[in-house]
């Protein structure tokens, strides 16, 4: 028999498989760190923005408390610290429209941001009981990464006009792939289905960089311009408000990575997943679970495997073993019937515009 002790144990740890190196759907609790620096003299306006934006973030679900910091320092350099019951809830919430208007007011008195999100591994000190103990999940052991870091951008383009957005998209010199001494990027993938576009993007070093970096570009910059007649979201990328707002709505964040043991190039297929209305973070989780156990297979298709999820957008960006097809990365029959209740419409599989990587990715 199970001892109450031996089953908060169990509850506490939380085992990671090591073909895993990014999840979000662990059930550990979040640490989410917000490094903000303030324009000069624009102090009590932030803080202003921030209380308000307290009242209304401490009713969120799965929001469990935040602080906010002051340097001693440098007074115009803020730390805002969040604690998340888990990643799911907090990344609903930063990825929702409500979000991007409850931040806005905050913007206009901020220089630069940057987000960080942490997995509590260990805590120590404070004693609790053990129901407290029980609610406040732990890994067994830290995730193993391949040192690159997975991001997607998505955005509609206007109806009609999807043949012309491809030809750009597919016809542009690539930018550097070195960013400084510690960064550089790796790949890049693009993809439409109808209007939609998806390009996804691997990094070694540091995401935020590597992003600024390509923004910078000539050769991108010319085709970002030569894209927006044709976007459905209007977007000044000479406003840096109109332009903030762009990308943080076109944020596609990578919530689970998964890779086999082996390594062989494959061929690279991205899948969109239609969710119904509100069921699109579950939907991701069976997903990454069914991959997850497909990897354990090692004479198995999938050779690796990222889920981006936004809202009820779910991309699933897929390397099969050579020969194999697409067919070959769809969920056998028996394991279809969770999704099917979950999607509104058919699986699709997107059409590849450009893969690019870099020489000494």
């Amino acid at each position: 028999m199970t001892t109450t002790p031996e089953k908060i144990s169990e509850e506490l740890t939380r085992q990671v498989s090591k073909r895993v190196s990014q999840s979000v759907f662990d059930g550990s609790r979040l640490r989410v760190v917000l490094l903000v620096d303030v324009y000069d003299g624009a102090q009590q306006q932030f803080l202003e923005a921030y209380e308000e934006m307290g009242k209304q973030v401490s009713s969120v679900p799965g929001h469990v408390s935040d602080q906010l910091c002051q340097s001693i320092e440098n007074p115009s350099q803020w730390l805002i610290t969040s604690e998340w019951e888990s990643a799911p809830p907090f990344l609903a919430w930063v990825n929702s429209e409500e979000h991007v208007q409850m931040v806005q007011p905050m913007h206009s008195c901020i220089r630069d941001t940057r987000s960080l999100r942490f997995h509590v591994v260990r805590e120590t000190g404070g004693e609790k009981t053990s129901a407290q103990a029980a609610q406040r999940r732990l890994q067994s052991s830290p995730r193993i990464g391949d040192g690159v870091i997975r991001h997607a951008l998505t955005f509609t383009v206007r109806p009609g006009s999807e043949k012309k957005v491809a030809e750009i998209l597919s016809n542009y010199a690539s930018p550097e792939a070195r960013v400084d001494d510690t960064t550089r990027l790796c790949r890049t993938s693009l993809f439409m289905h109808g209007n939609r576009v998806i390009r996804a993007i691997e990094v070694r070093g540091d995401l935020l960089a590597a992003l600024r970096h390509v923004a910078r570009q000539p050769e991108v910059r010319a085709v970002e311009e030569a894209i927006n007649p044709y976007l459905e979201q209007e977007r000044d990328l000479n406003d840096q408000e109109s332009a903030r707002v762009f990308f943080t709505r076109a944020a596609l964040p990578a919530v689970h990575h998964v890779t086999a043991d082996e390594l062989p190039e494959g061929e690279r297929y991205a899948l969109y997943y239609p969710a119904r209305p509100g069921c699109g973070m579950e939907l991701a989780e069976i997903l990454a679970r069914q991959d997850e156990s497909a990897a354990e297979d090692p004479a198995g298709p999938v050779l690796g495997s990222t889920i981006f999820q936004r809202d009820d957008v779910v991309v699933r960006l897929v390397d099969v073993r050579p020969g194999l097809g697409v067919d070959a990365a769809l969920p056998k029959a028996g394991a279809q019937a969770p999704l099917k209740a979950l999607l509104d419409g058919d699986t699709v599989r997107m059409e590849l515009i450009t893969d690019r990587r870099s020489p000494d990715a």
